[in-house]
């Protein structure tokens, strides 16, 4: 996952201020209006969050989401007296229930989801993501639901620990790192820290990529499973238009190949009219168009490179909902 296994690794990173990622191109593109409606679905530190709200004014109205509680706790204390944000508990995949419980299907004028691990997930030892420093090996965005990274290392099997590796993190060792970890398991010393993992991989690959740790595909690729991370962005994409009004703007931030595709894909098929048949005279209503793309992908420039090393890999696409 580019810039997402960039920041499961951050070091000298930690220490900087929070910067939202590409904010100011968000905000270009999703065209914040005053007494608009208007969702971030990936709340994370709020920075997005922020900024919409500066521009849509006291008759706009604002839905925050997270999947994880302790954004979700910041939010409330953040936005709680606020009676346009609405705060909500929920992945990125259950979106579409919390907001059709609040009337809001195909009202929304924008719609931003940043697919990337937030700050706070990655610089606290405990959530599991980071091997920088050692922590229990965790890393659930939700530490309250399902299991475990260590949890998945102790029922998978290699054939599908290798598959994950390989699938979520093009890692070419992986059968290697696989059969490394099962049988640490068999001798009855699963790693249960995050320190622990690292090590058993670093043991085990036996070349250095240039400026990478050998175990950072390992964690990218831990993580993506333990979190269902695809298929939430599948779940998530899935009901996008039907949540914006016409004209409405969608706003992704993907910050690996795998993330990216996805969107660009979906959006390639939601803004073409697809097969028919030359004989048709008229494309019927099913197979219209219902996206159109706004510009090109965009990606940080230089200077906000050098000022935010989160935002290297991020990668924005914006689409509207055809009227």
């Amino acid at each position: 996952m580019g810039a997402a296994n960039q920041r499961a690794e951050a070091g000298p990173e930690k220490a900087q201020a929070h910067r939202p990622v590409l904010l100011e191109s968000v905000l270009e593109g999703l065209r914040p209006q005053a007494g608009g409606v208007y969702c971030d679905a990936t709340y994370g530190r709020g920075g997005h969050a922020e900024a919409l709200l500066q521009r849509i004014g006291p008759g706009g109205r604002l839905i925050v989401a997270d999947r994880d509680p302790e954004a979700v706790a910041a939010a409330r204390q953040r936005h709680g007296s606020d009676e346009r944000v609405t705060v909500l508990h929920c992945t990125l995949a259950e979106l579409h229930h919390a907001l059709d419980e609040l009337q809001l299907r195909g009202r929304l004028d924008g719609l931003l989801a940043d697919l990337g691990v937030s700050s706070p997930q990655v610089d606290d030892p405990q959530r599991g993501f980071s091997f920088q420093r050692d922590g229990p090996l965790d890393m659930r965005m939700d530490p309250g639901a399902g299991e475990s990274a260590r949890e998945l290392l102790a029922r998978t099997g290699e054939r599908d620990l290798a598959r994950i590796l390989r699938d979520h993190a093009e890692e070419r060792q992986a059968r290697r790192i696989a059969r490394a970890i099962v049988r640490a398991r068999d001798a009855g010393s699963l790693p249960e820290t995050t320190g622990a993992l690292a090590a058993l991989v670093e043991s085990v690959v036996p070349r250095r990529e240039p400026g990478r740790h050998p175990a950072t595909r390992t964690f990218q690729a831990l993580r993506i499973a333990v979190n269902d991370e695809l298929g939430q962005i599948d779940g998530f994409l899935e009901h996008a238009i039907d949540l914006l009004a016409p004209g409405g703007r969608l706003a992704v931030i993907a910050f690996h190949s795998l993330e990216d595709r996805r969107v660009k894909r979906f959006i390639r098929r939601a803004s073409s009219v697809g097969d028919l048949p030359p004989s048709v005279p008229v494309v019927p209503e099913e197979a219209q168009p219902r996206l159109k793309p706004v510009g090109r992908a965009i990606q940080a420039d230089d200077t906000e490179r050098d000022a935010n090393p989160r935002a290297r890999s991020a990668v924005l696409r914006i689409a509207e909902r055809v009227r």
